[in-house]
């Protein structure tokens, strides 16, 4: 299966889902978020002087936004105002990073847990739970660069994609929101590390794999049951469009910032696929 593109143009994308008919998605490296209806350009959302990465719902609509840089989500009002709605400073040891709602309006979101681009050495970091009213709790620890994340439809398993520890691993997501019982789901084939991942109506996962620039289809236990291989550095992936079966793929050239914002070379590339994905939030 060979990607075509959907849209280009952007400095660095991430966080793309699939969500009320529409594509969204941040540039990371642009400050900004994006909704691409299909037919149509992509149009601006909102403004995120702070890095936008992970996107995500309340239940009443409301858009939730992870600002990376100042380590704090923001919920976008009905007029369009950005206000604080969970500050994670007391957990996230560096920058905040992707993020998964439930239908509850429970989130969890991730961070880097060093600093990647000084070279620091890699140390675990902390997910923190977010309840629907901002209230933000240290949901886990340990994990290698906790990145891209899926619930299961039934709301009782959560799957974060470990970057640095090449592989996913899982929670049981219990009555109070609370993880427990961290498990590997499944390691990645050699050279790969998931960044983004989503979720389809099979319990597969795809992540995407910027070593190796594929973005991978996985059953637990770690089978690969499908490989797309990108060209490019495959940052993160969603299931979306009409019949579910269209998978967003994030791809770039390079991470660095100031190089992206030169280049703007930064897609969104499509691949039709036999399985839907299943709701995000």
């Amino acid at each position: 299966m060979t990607p075509t593109i959907l849209h280009d143009g952007f400095a660095f994308i991430e966080g793309p889902r699939w969500h009320d008919g529409a594509l969204w998605f941040s540039d990371m490296h642009d400050d900004t978020v994006w909704r691409a209806a299909p037919g149509k350009a992509p149009e601006k959302m909102a403004d995120v002087p702070g890095n936008p990465s992970g996107l995500g719902w309340l239940p009443d609509g409301r858009l939730l936004v992870v600002s990376m840089l100042d380590k704090q989500v923001l919920r976008q009002e009905p007029g369009g105002a950005l206000v604080r709605h969970a500050d994670l400073s007391a957990i996230a040891t560096r920058r905040a990073n992707d993020m998964v709602v439930a239908s509850t309006g429970h989130a969890w979101v991730g961070n880097f847990g060093f600093d990647f681009d000084t070279g620091e050495a890699p140390a675990p970091a902390a997910l923190a739970g977010i309840s629907p009213d901002g209230t933000a709790t240290r949901a886990a620890d340990g994990l290698l660069f906790p990145n891209g994340m899926v619930i299961t439809p039934d709301g009782k398993t959560l799957i974060a994609a470990e970057t640095f520890g090449a592989k996913l691993t899982a929670f049981d997501i219990g009555a109070d929101n609370t993880l427990s019982n961290q498990r590997d789901w499944a390691a990645l084939p050699e050279g790969a590390v998931p960044d983004g991942i989503c979720l389809d109506a099979e319990g597969a996962v795809w992540a995407a794999s910027p070593t190796t620039g594929t973005c991978i289809r996985l059953k637990e236990g770690g089978e690969v049951l499908d490989t797309i291989t990108t060209g490019r550095q495959a940052i993160a992936c969603a299931l979306g469009g009409a019949d579910g079966k269209t998978l967003f793929l994030s791809t770039a050239e390079t991470t660095h910032r100031d190089k992206c914002r030169a280049l703007r070379s930064a897609r969104i590339e499509t691949v039709d696929v036999a399985v839907p994905g299943t709701p995000t939030y």
